[in-house]
C-alpha cells in the first residue's frame, strides 16, 4: 500500500477554489478539504458532490419522536400520581395534554437538531498547522488534499493548472520544475557551430601547387 500524502493549495479566487474542486472530484480523487474565510454555498455544494444527503434530519425526527413520548409520559404519569377529579370529567384527557406534547416535542427536536449538527459537521477533525495558512482567515482560499504518492503529481498538475498560487507539502513551498529544453531552431545553429570545414580532394592539389611555385621563386 502506498504512503498517502497532503499537498496544500492556495487560491486568491473562489471560481477557481470551486473548478478544482469539481475537477478533483470528475477524477476520482475524495479526501478533500476546503478552507474559505467567509461561508460559501458554492463551496459546500462542490464539495458535497458524491456524498449522501445529511443525517442531521434522523436527528430531528429521533428527537421529535422523543420529546412526544416524554410529553405524554409527563402529562399522564403526573395526573395519575395527583388527581385531580372534576365531576365527570376523566383524569387523564389527552386534548389538554397536546399542547405539553408539542412543546416537549420542539424542545427536545430542537436540541437534538443542534447535536446532530456538531458530530456531522465534522468541527471535532483538527487540522495540523503544518497543512493551514493564516491566510485562509483573511483573503485566501485553499484545498488540502490527501492522496497517494502515485497520484502526487497528477494531483499537483491539476492544482496548477487551475490557477493556484501557491503549493506547499508539510509546510514547505512546492517550487514548480521547469525542464530547458532547445528547441529545434537552436539545435541546427549549434549543429554547424561545433562543425569543422574539410578539405576536399579538389583543394588539396592546388594548395600544393601553390606552396611548390613559392617554393621555386
Amino acid at each position: 500500500m502506498s504512503d498517502s500524502r497532503k499537498i496544500l493549495a492556495i487560491y486568491s479566487y473562489m471560481d477557481l477554489l470551486i473548478d478544482t474542486i469539481k475537477e478533483l472530484r470528475s477524477k476520482g480523487f475524495e479526501d478533500i478539504r476546503a478552507f474559505s474565510p467567509v461561508p460559501s454555498h458554492e463551496i459546500e455544494d462542490a464539495l458535497d458532490r458524491g456524498y449522501e444527503p445529511s443525517k442531521v434530519k434522523y436527528f430531528t425526527l429521533c428527537g421529535a419522536i422523543l420529546g412526544a413520548c416524554v410529553g405524554a409520559a409527563f402529562t399522564v404519569l403526573t395526573s395519575l400520581d395527583w388527581p385531580i377529579v372534576t365531576s365527570a370529567k376523566p383524569i387523564v384527557s389527552v386534548p389538554p395534554y397536546m399542547i405539553i406534547i408539542f412543546e416537549c416535542m420542539i424542545l427536545i427536536g430542537g436540541l437534538s437538531t443542534f447535536l446532530g449538527l456538531i458530530i456531522n459537521s465534522r468541527l471535532r477533525k483538527n487540522v495540523d498547522p503544518i497543512h493551514y495558512d493564516e491566510r485562509f482567515s483573511n483573503d485566501k482560499f485553499g484545498i488540502l488534499v490527501t492522496v497517494d504518492s502515485g497520484d502526487f503529481e497528477q494531483v499537483e498538475h491539476i492544482l496548477r493548472d487551475f490557477g493556484s498560487e501557491e503549493l506547499k507539502l508539510n509546510g514547505e513551498v512546492l517550487e514548480e520544475k521547469v525542464i530547458e529544453e532547445e528547441t529545434e531552431e537552436e539545435k541546427p545553429a549549434e549543429a554547424a557551430a561545433d562543425e569543422k570545414p574539410v578539405e576536399t580532394e579538389e583543394e588539396k592539389p592546388a594548395e600544393a601547387a601553390a606552396d611548390k611555385k613559392e617554393s621555386d621563386s
